[in-house]
């Protein structure tokens, strides 16, 4: 039985990707600064460490003595724009910390094959209907955001580190991500969790604000089949950053009116001053491809299952802020 180590495994896709890997018949260690907060780990065992810490990175990787047949480091200070405009500093101090201890750790130790998460943040920002851009066309670099200069250099450190020691290193950069048992609330959420909340939120006739005018363009990717690109990527033979996201391109606007037809709810938009990020984003996706992989979900599907499921959170907490009186 292969042995895996998933970091960041407290957090949305990490958690998912636990699921995928016990389904794969691994033996898995969660690890996190944080349990799980929506339902209770697949994982064999769960350690709360803060990989910001060399010698809990150490910890982390080995396992009976013996150091992890594989390693998945998706742990990071990071949510979304919001957050990534307010938290530069923290950004690029906690994950620059945490992605130096882990490559170094999992060198170090003898570990087989190490995947680390990157972003399509490392890419320069884009005029809609631009020609898509390559893996290689990240460089020269010039990302829009402090977190996508950290994922970038932690991209070449994972690189540096393989070439080094011998081991195996996959880079997968993803789109955005959503779907159920993600950060919907609180700051960190992202812009398709944040547009559920509020549509869930508002009352039938109210008004929602979603920032900048509604015209930036974004592919959004459902965690499946985001799971589902890890798991390739990582045991392929592909080397160097890979994309990994839908094809489907949507404006913030349609992002909206999408969630609008699924909820069957009747409101207004204000668009308000806010961080939006880049114009627009169109990337290949012919290396993922190649493995066999293309997503099986797209906007409305995904969405059709990422709603409900906000919509049940949103009236939990109504439920027991009511009983609180």
């Amino acid at each position: 039985m292969k042995r895996a180590v998933v970091c960041g495994a407290g957090g949305f896709i990490a958690h998912h990707l636990v699921r995928r890997l016990k389904k794969e018949g691994y033996w898995v260690r969660g690890v996190d600064i944080k349990n799980p907060e929506y339902g209770p780990t697949a994982a064999d065992e769960f350690c709360l460490l803060d990989l910001r810490e060399e010698q809990n990175g150490l910890k982390a990787v080995c396992v009976g003595g013996r150091p992890a047949d594989e390693v998945y480091q998706l742990a990071a200070d990071m949510g979304g724009m919001g957050f990534i405009h307010s938290a530069e500093c923290e950004i690029m101090r906690n994950s620059a910390l945490i992605n130096i201890h882990m490559i170094n750790s999992a060198a170090t130790l003898g570990v087989k094959r190490f995947f680390f998460s990157s972003s399509v943040c490392i890419y320069r920002d884009m005029q809609p209907g631009e020609p898509e851009l390559t893996e290689a066309d990240a460089f020269p670099a010039l990302p829009d955001n402090e977190y996508g200069w950290e994922k970038l250099y932690a991209e070449r450190m994972a690189l540096a580190f393989a070439r080094r020691y011998g081991l195996v290193a996959r880079i997968a950069r993803f789109q955005n991500c959503y779907g159920p048992e993600g950060t919907w609330r609180g700051g960190r959420e992202k812009a398709p969790a944040a547009t559920c909340r509020k549509v869930a939120e508002v009352k039938n006739g109210g008004t929602i604000e979603v920032w900048g005018d509604g015209s930036a363009v974004r592919s959004y990717t459902y965690v499946d089949d985001m799971v589902d690109g890890i798991w390739r990527v990582m045991h392929s033979n592909l080397e160097g950053a890979v994309n990994i996201g839908s094809p489907e391109y949507v404006t913030v606007d349609e992002l909206v009116e999408t969630v609008r037809q699924i909820s069957g709810k009747k409101f207004k938009v204000r668009h308000i001053k806010g961080p939006v990020g880049v114009l627009s984003r169109n990337f290949s996706n012919e290396r993922i491809y190649s493995l066999g992989w293309q997503p099986r979900f797209q906007l409305w599907d995904g969405m059709a299952r990422t709603y409900p499921w906000i919509l049940s959170q949103v009236e939990l907490v109504r439920k027991m802020e009511k009983l609180r009186g």
